[in-house]
């Protein structure tokens, strides 16, 4: 899949005159025990199912998907380890151990002192956004997220992008396109006030950039600033561990640190975090908000048992909590974190080598695809990265999503589209769900696509929810 660490990328020469390959190929670190059947319905079929879930592949039926990349958020695999846990759950309402045993992993592996469990991640943004924010504040943030910035905005608060220039370029090869501009921050909060910043919100790693991550360099002069000014900093911890491991092997100095070490360094940095567990901790379901501030904790502790449940299940079952703490656990390990790494990576060195237009440097959870430069005859107006997901599930049965125009919603002043930099297609790995094979006919196909870009014209939007308008949304063919 990927080149390992002790290979020599030169190549070799081997008795009788042979050469052995430039890379030494390795495999995933786990074995398979447990499978789920696939369909791959007919070019037809998949063209009507594409036209009656509205051109949105968030529309389609599941059982009509055959190699599914819609998102990485829940859908990943759970180890034996987790399944046996899941046996010695304790649906407790008050009290329960396995809320005591989550409580511990988090305090083990993230460092914070205090944990509030919810039911997902965007849970835990609503919660923090409620507490934290008020009517005329302002939230700077290295990118947006969708659920992040709208629990802002329906709080009163005004996102804010300070994130460096290289991260709206996908072809900048900047290895932390994740990174805080602080020049940016700093004008910002001198045109606000402080007082009128409750935190900054930092990703790691960045989703609407990539998946790219943020140095810890960065992250200690961004810490650094906020504290000298009295304002909080938030993680948003979703893929902190696919972060850390960014730092580990592009960042001088922390080669020979563990991703575990790294994770509770960067952690230490900040003064609480979101967590979606769906992703980074391995699980189908479940999150949480934690902190360290002893009033700020007393406070969201009492917000959970409002929105979520009480603040010893905040809307998990505890076989729920076990697994999530076991998946921490799992999550920092190296053979595992390389593996999930080394795959995205593989699939993108294929698109690469197709001349596929990508974001680069490649990132952590996904290969984006660069739906400007894939279809420059569709006006971004006529949604060229929801046109590019469409066609890549009736060519292959393979699901994607948009990030672009229609992921960035509309000007809540103006009425217009947000017209973002970026016009990106995701294509969101699974972890220890997929094999090489799938990612063979993943890239196959959008190299496929690729050559017979020209052929292709946009959508137009014919329904548009209120909120969040990627998930429901429904297009026609121009």
């Amino acid at each position: 899949m990927a080149t390992t660490d002790s290979v020599d990328p030169m190549l070799e020469p081997r008795p009788g005159g042979r050469r052995m390959p430039r890379h030494r190929s390795w495999a995933e670190p786990f074995r398979i025990k447990v499978v789920e059947p696939i369909h791959l319905l007919g070019r037809a079929e998949r063209a009507r199912a594409m036209e009656e879930a509205g051109y949105n592949t968030f529309l389609l039926r599941s059982e009509d998907v055959f190699i599914d990349l819609l998102t990485d958020s829940g859908t990943s695999a759970m180890s034996d380890y987790q399944w046996a846990g899941m046996m010695l759950g304790d649906e407790a309402y008050a009290g329960s151990r396995n809320f005591y045993h989550l409580e511990d992993a988090v305090r083990t592996y993230y460092g914070y002192r205090h944990l509030v469990p919810t039911h997902q991640g965007r849970g835990a943004e609503h919660i923090l956004s409620q507490v934290l924010v008020k009517a005329g504040d302002h939230v700077p943030g290295n990118m947006y997220f969708t659920t992040t910035r709208l629990h802002q905005e329906l709080a009163g608060g005004t996102f804010h992008d300070v994130i460096v220039d290289e991260a709206h370029d996908p072809t900048s090869t900047h290895p932390f396109k994740g990174n805080v501009d602080l020049d940016k921050l700093r004008r910002l909060v001198d045109q606000v006030g402080a007082e009128r910043v409750p935190y900054v919100s930092v990703a790691a790693t960045v989703n609407m950039a990539g998946g790219q991550p943020i140095s810890m360099e960065n992250m200690r002069a961004v810490s650094e600033y906020c504290r000298s000014m009295g304002i909080r900093v938030i993680l948003d911890a979703t893929r902190a561990v696919e972060n850390a491991y960014f730092i580990k092997v592009r960042e001088p100095g922390w080669s020979e640190k563990s991703v575990a070490e790294i994770l509770l360094q960067f952690c230490s940095l900040t003064d609480g975090c979101t967590m979606s567990g769906k992703k980074d901790a391995l699980v189908n379901i479940g999150g949480w908000l934690a902190m360290n501030d002893d009033d700020l904790f007393d406070e969201a502790r009492n917000m959970v048992v409002v929105y979520e449940g009480l603040h010893t299940y905040g809307g998990m079952a505890g076989r729920d909590m076990e697994a999530m703490a076991r998946g921490i656990e799992e999550s920092v390990q190296e053979d595992h974190i390389r593996a999930r790494i080394g795959q995205v990576e593989y699939l993108g060195r294929h698109l690469v080598d197709e001349d596929v237009p990508i974001v680069l440097p490649i990132g952590g959870h996904a290969i984006f695809l660069d739906a400007k430069r894939f279809y420059p005859q569709i006006p971004q107006g006529e949604f060229p990265a929801q046109t590019l997901a469409a066609e890549l599930y009736m060519d292959s049965g393979v699901r994607s999503m948009e990030r672009g125009i229609v992921s960035a919603g509309r000007n809540p002043k103006t009425g217009d589209h947000n017209y973002p930099k970026l016009e990106l297609v995701r294509l969101t790995l699974p972890r220890r769900v997929y094999t090489q094979a799938h990612m063979d006919v993943t890239w196959e196909s959008v190299a496929e696509l690729y050559a017979k870009r020209d052929e292709v014209r946009g959508l137009r939007m014919t329904y548009e929810p209120k909120y969040l308008r990627f998930f429901q949304a429904r297009f026609e063919r121009i």
